[in-house]
């Protein structure tokens, strides 16, 4: 028995939740990655996952043995990556964790570069839903927020700065009038997150308006179902500079009260603190600053 892939099995079970969904993730079958945890427990001659029909759960002795592999498995990990730091080319796996429209929309977008630059490492990507902290099963954590960085044991670099614009289809305006003024908001459909109860418009020279969201469409924290509902025409929606550009530049989105901002965030890309950043995990994030440019300003928006 491999004991290293055992323990690699072990945690990957625990984190998913299922053996099944553990064997999705590795690329195994459920039949392998039952027999690796079985022979685990074997090896070890202890029961480390009470086996239920509707959830797995850990012994005692299970937890703690998963807190002492996971600090194994992070040894491991930094030992081969400084043993191989001095090849000149980076190997290996990174594992990225990030909320879904971040992976569909920038990250997927420049694997094709990234892996053209270093053909030997190889993408994990985790994309759960909203990501607010740093996990320490993965190299790369990345986030975006609208308020303070919460802080932890990790180390964040930022990324760019990411505004929210205000668009509506061309037939959506078309149908239910131009807007030239934030009040003009109480008279149309928004699309908008299920916990936005107000909005505050800024403009140069100008006294704050904040307005109570009067006309929900269509309420959805799914960042991806906002701009597609825009785009069909149901209403105004405050979308990501990174995914509203290029549909106001084919014309699919109109920006809607263009002199007045709505809120902006802070792209992160963050890891947990270490002693060692292994090559791969470097190459990586080098990419992520030389596409993004790692300035407090929009790239998007230039």
């Amino acid at each position: 028995m491999d004991r290293l892939q055992a323990m690699r099995v072990f945690v990957r079970v625990i984190d998913e939740g299922s053996f099944a969904a553990a064997a999705r993730r590795l690329n195994l079958s459920p039949a392998a990655v039952t027999r690796q945890v079985a022979d685990l427990e074997d090896q070890l001659n202890v029961r480390l996952i009470h086996r239920t029909t509707r959830r797995l759960a850990l012994t005692d002795t299970g937890e703690q043995y998963l807190e002492r592999v996971r600090q194994i498995l992070a040894d491991v990990d930094d030992a081969e990556a400084l043993a191989t730091s001095a090849s000149s080319e980076p190997r290996g796996l990174v594992r990225l964790l990030m909320p879904p429209a971040l992976a569909v929309h920038l990250i997927a977008p420049l694997l094709p570069d990234f892996r053209a630059r270093c053909p030997k490492v190889s993408i994990d990507i985790t994309a759960p839903g909203p990501v607010v902290t740093v996990d320490e099963n993965y190299d790369l954590s990345l986030l975006l927020t609208v308020e303070r960085l919460v802080e932890g044991d990790f180390v964040a670099r930022l990324l760019a700065r990411v505004n929210w614009v205000l668009c509506a289809s061309p037939a959506y305006l078309a149908s239910h009038g131009e807007l030239h003024h934030p009040n003009d908001m109480l008279h149309h459909q928004v699309i908008a997150p299920n916990t936005l109860r107000d909005v505050t418009f800024r403009a140069p020279d100008q006294s704050p308006i904040t307005l109570a969201v009067q006309r929900m469409a269509l309420s959805t924290s799914h960042i991806d179902t906002q701009f597609s509902a825009a785009v069909a025409g149901l209403g105004i929606a405050g979308v990501p500079s990174f995914l509203a550009h290029k549909a106001l530049q084919s014309g699919l989105l109109r920006r809607v009260l263009p002199g007045w901002q709505l809120f902006a965030g802070s792209l992160y890309a963050a890891m947990p603190t270490r002693k060692h950043l292994p090559a791969r995990t470097r190459a990586f994030l080098d990419c992520l600053i030389e596409h993004f440019g790692g300035e407090n300003r929009d790239p998007w928006l230039l």
